[in-house]
């Protein structure tokens, strides 16, 4: 299978890349003459591309959702956090919500179509070495995601989990979030095997291991205190990573 997966990896590599480089311009367009609700289709359309581009490492993406999302709220999508190939389907299958991403800074420059994404299209960047920065950027997110009725999507473990077990959370950024949206509902999500992609390192990628996300039971924020609150979303999501 690892003698595969290095003839297999540079035409994935190939495609996943030529998607970037082409929705890229895509994007700016779209921004620029046709306002942001235009840019958000074209973003759908690039998660789309990257989600079935998977399907060259014969790695297929299944959402189990058996809740009804809330629609005329903030939404606080929770979800652990395996790898790079968690982004594309969280914003393809929520697109109803518009999520935006709680991301590092890092992230808003050099990297073809996903940092124009995260820097005009309503995301929250953060510099981890800047706690002033950090939290005034959290802040006006948060009041953007209210305002509009949009989704946040946060990973509280901060990086990414390396072998499927799953960091402990950090509470920082959701509590500034739900502090501005306590009248919005968090979603736990719970991503598996997504890390199995590079169970092998960074070079080949791995084949062939379906990646499911499972949409937990929505919780009213203001419900409950931020400290059980946040012990029951966290609770939740890792009781079903395998």
């Amino acid at each position: 299978m690892k003698i595969l997966s290095y003839i297999i990896s540079p035409i994935f590599i190939l495609a996943f890349f030529l998607i970037l480089i082409i929705f890229h311009p895509l994007q700016w367009l779209s921004f620029n003459l046709f306002g942001q609700s235009a840019h958000g289709k074209m973003v759908d359309a690039l998660n789309f591309c990257l989600v079935k581009s998977m399907l060259i490492l014969g790695v297929s993406v299944r959402l189990i959702n058996k809740h009804k999302i809330p629609e005329d709220a903030s939404v606080v999508f929770v979800s652990n956090h395996q790898s790079t190939f968690d982004v594309a389907p969280l914003g393809w299958f929520f697109r109803k919500q518009y999520p935006k991403f709680v991301a590092k800074v890092e992230l808003g420059k050099g990297i073809p179509s996903v940092s124009f994404n995260l820097k005009h299209g309503g995301a929250a960047l953060i510099n981890r070495k800047d706690p002033k920065q950090a939290i005034t950027a959290l802040v006006e997110f948060s009041k953007r995601i209210k305002e509009k009725k949009w989704g946040a999507i946060i990973f509280p473990e901060g990086t990414r989990s390396r072998d499927g077990e799953p960091k402990k959370f950090a509470s920082n950024g959701l509590k500034i979030i739900t502090k501005y949206n306590k009248e919005g509902y968090i979603v736990p999500l719970t991503i598996n095997n997504s890390w199995k992609v590079f169970k092998y390192g960074k070079f080949p990628l791995g084949l062939g291991s379906p990646i499911t996300i499972i949409t937990h039971e929505p919780i009213k924020i203001n419900s409950l205190p931020f400290e059980e609150l946040l012990e029951k979303t966290e609770k939740v999501i890792k009781e079903h990573i395998k």
